[in-house]
């Protein structure tokens, strides 16, 4: 039969659907024996105000309440997860500023979890957070299980931002040709407009004119927003 672990490798390679690995991801979780998992996304763009993207398999009434609270502002699994990419256990000393949260989660049915943050060299963070209602954590459980954990929350992370990444790529920008992209390459290492027409033996007018299609097409206000977002989809590399 072929295992969690095999199955998700090769929808690493091929999938194209997030529900469709987020799907195997629950049954990877319950299989280590969990209920409930959720895979939250922060995406590097737009700067001021980064898109989140939250997979989730939790009661449809605690999720609509922890959105409508606006729990994530709150949450200290969250903030934890964005400074530190250690693992950490949902306990009462994690919820100590946020009693309410805790005392609310807990009567969801989600009173045991486990989370853990991954980020790439892209700067797009994510977080896996496996729960459940029934038994404590304890040392014994956590120690068979955790590297089958840490395991299952890089996958996750590898494959969903991929995924969410291109999807949401696709959907915003329309692709640069290769020369937008080498004059914003060139942007990028602080070479002016008269310099890059140096460089690549074009004039300035050309480059100006590759300069703004790139601006346009990512839907940017300037060269620098251009290049920094170019840089953070992936579009420089």
């Amino acid at each position: 039969m072929k295992t969690w672990q095999a199955d998700l490798l090769d929808l690493a390679e091929r999938a194209g659907c997030e529900q469709a690995v987020f799907a195997r991801v629950e049954q990877a979780a319950r299989e280590l024996g969990f209920e409930y998992c959720a895979y939250g996304l922060q995406l590097p763009y737009p700067m001021s105000s980064p898109r989140i993207v939250w997979l989730n398999n939790y009661p449809p009434s605690w999720r609509d309440h922890y959105l409508a609270q606006d729990y994530m502002a709150l949450d200290p699994s969250i903030h934890h997860g964005r400074r530190s990419q250690r693992p950490l256990l949902w306990d009462d000393a994690l919820f100590a500023g946020t009693p309410r949260l805790w005392s609310e989660a807990r009567a969801a049915g989600l009173r045991v979890g486990w989370a853990q943050s991954s980020l790439d060299a892209r700067g797009v963070g994510g977080m896996l957070t496996v729960a459940r209602s029934g038994e404590p954590l304890g040392e014994h459980e956590l120690a068979a299980q955790e590297h089958k954990l840490k395991w299952l929350a890089s996958l996750t992370h590898l494959t969903l931002s991929r995924i969410v990444g291109d999807r949401l790529r696709n959907e915003t920008t329309e692709a640069l040709t290769a020369r937008e992209q080498e004059v914003l390459k060139w942007t990028a290492d602080g070479k002016s407009a008269a310099e890059i027409s140096d460089i690549l033996s074009l004039s300035k007018t050309t480059i100006d004119f590759h300069i703004r299609n790139a601006i346009v097409k990512l839907q940017t206000a300037n060269k620098t927003a251009a290049v920094v977002r170019a840089a953070l989809l992936g579009m420089l590399i």
